[in-house]
């Protein structure tokens, strides 16, 4: 059997923890700032973690993570 390819986008833009779950960076944190409250700003520089449904789609996409 050859080697799957990973999905480009997927692997720029989701990480697998040690317990499988997926992290990701939430948006809205990159321009316009000014107009976005300090309390938002902060939460957004959390990392994410998603969803059952949405975690099993990413791992098909970057399957050697």
């Amino acid at each position: 059997m050859p080697k799957i390819k990973s999905h480009s986008g997927a692997k720029k833009r989701f990480r697998v923890t040690g317990t499988g779950k997926v992290m990701y960076k939430k948006s809205h944190a990159r321009h316009i700032l000014t107009k976005k409250k300090t309390k938002k700003l902060r939460t957004l520089r959390k990392s994410g973690m998603l969803n059952l449904t949405d975690t099993k789609m990413v791992k098909k996409l970057i399957p050697y993570a």
